[in-house]
């Protein structure tokens, strides 16, 4: 060995080891200190000179700790891009987008937000043939997961996720108060905006906290069908469950209150519904919802109308430059604890304007057969459209509730 510093271990280990060795008749040289551990003398020596090591690499290991720490306090992010997909880093060390691997962090985002689960999520990439940063053909559930939770996506950087608490063996652990955290924003440039980040945090708590019923029961959340666990009984508070009926060896299907299928009528009295009148009812509060039944739609074709005819390119600049300005304002009041409702419904609402005009048809010519087309595109049942803008659906004997995202009520 050139040097006992070479010891990645533990002194005590060190020594038994060696002692080991010795008894083999196996010596071992360290030609920094030159010391042999054959001589009667070297294990003395050793162990003196093992603890000096320990010694050193603890002063370095604090060395360095408190170098990260002042660059922290700074506001300077470093960040191991080597797994970190969706960014690589430029001469200077700044992080900078990967264009390929972003649009596989928005397409993670957006699936999710379409009411895909973790594991649906993986299927689809790896159907794709698209490998995790790791480089592996397999997407766990908790890769997925870690990709939707990380801020560093919206351009900020939680600083000291995790801590060394042993400079020997460098084991690291989650940091749960061992030293302080720093949050810079802005540090880089975002692949993610922010509103759909914190949308994603909020459908992520939503789904990991179904309760329902009487006796709050846990339920699962199921991305099979974009009605499963939004669904809910006027009467017991429970979920609505898809299940079917076998009439004359023709399976009709149908959703019933979970608490009515588990324990039976005698404890909920709901009715079943079938799922064509499900549908239908959701489809007509949509419909209602764009032939103008509330303020906002109403302003939003006025817009519409009003901006049609000029360049779509410059309106969609003067909403950009306006959605960023409302997602800094949300993100100061959620930071705070403040309620910030008000500002995510006037997101929600450029962004469908946003939306709608993106949507690129370029055989249509007139003004009003552009927004006919538009709001025709809604007619049909779409679990996507309804992932995106339904909130829930509430079941009552005579009638259903239908909630949207944006906040707006109405009764079928």
């Amino acid at each position: 060995m050139k040097s006992i510093s070479g010891y990645q271990m533990l002194p005590l280990d060190c020594l038994q080891y060696i002692r080991q060795l010795k008894d083999k008749n196996i010596s071992v040289y360290f030609e920094k200190e030159n010391i042999n551990t054959m001589d009667a003398k070297g294990e003395v020596l050793l162990t003196i000179m093992a603890s000096l090591a320990q010694q050193e690499s603890q002063s370095l290991s604090q060395n360095v700790k408190l170098g990260l720490q002042y660059r922290y306090q700074q506001g300077k992010v470093q960040v191991n891009h080597k797994r970190f997909m969706g960014y690589t880093k430029d001469e200077d060390g700044n992080l900078i987008i990967v264009p390929e691997e972003a649009e596989i962090i928005k397409r993670i985002y957006r699936e999710y937000l379409e009411g895909q689960s973790l594991v649906g999520i993986g299927r689809g990439l790896e159907k794709d043939g698209i490998f995790t940063a790791a480089g592996k053909p397999r997407w766990r559930p908790e890769s997925v997961k870690k990709i939707l939770q990380n801020e560093k996506y919206i351009g900020d950087a939680l600083l000291q996720k995790t801590v060394t608490v042993d400079f020997l063996t460098k084991k690291r652990v989650k940091n749960e108060g061992h030293v302080p955290q720093y949050y810079v924003e802005n540090s880089h440039e975002s692949i993610i905006p922010k509103e759909l980040y914190l949308q994603v945090q909020e459908e992520i708590h939503r789904r990991s906290n179904i309760y329902t019923g009487e006796g709050k029961n846990k339920r699962i959340y199921s991305s099979k069908y974009a009605l499963s666990a939004i669904t809910f009984c006027g009467d017991c508070g429970d979920i609505y469950r898809r299940t079917y009926w076998n009439i004359h060896g023709r399976k009709e299907f149908v959703w019933r209150c979970v608490t009515r299928i588990e324990q039976g009528p005698e404890v909920c009295k709901n009715r079943t519904v079938k799922e064509d009148e499900l549908y239908g009812a959701v489809m007509t509060a949509i419909n209602k919802l764009l032939a103008g039944g509330n303020n906002m739609i109403k302003t939003l074709e006025e817009n519409i109308h009003a901006v049609i005819g000029e360049t779509t390119e410059y309106q969609i600049s003067e909403i950009n430059n306006l959605l960023e300005e409302k997602q800094k304002e949300l993100i100061k009041l959620a930071n705070k604890g403040q309620d910030y409702e008000h500002l995510a419904d006037e997101i929600d609402e450029l962004r469908d304007k946003r939306q709608l005009l993106l949507v690129e048809d370029a055989s249509l010519s007139g003004e009003n057969e552009r927004i006919n087309e538009l709001i025709e595109c809604t007619l049909e049942y779409d679990d996507k459209l309804v992932r995106k803008i339904i909130q829930s659906v509430t079941v009552y004997e005579e009638h259903f509730v239908i909630s949207f995202k944006s906040g707006i009520e109405i009764e079928i």
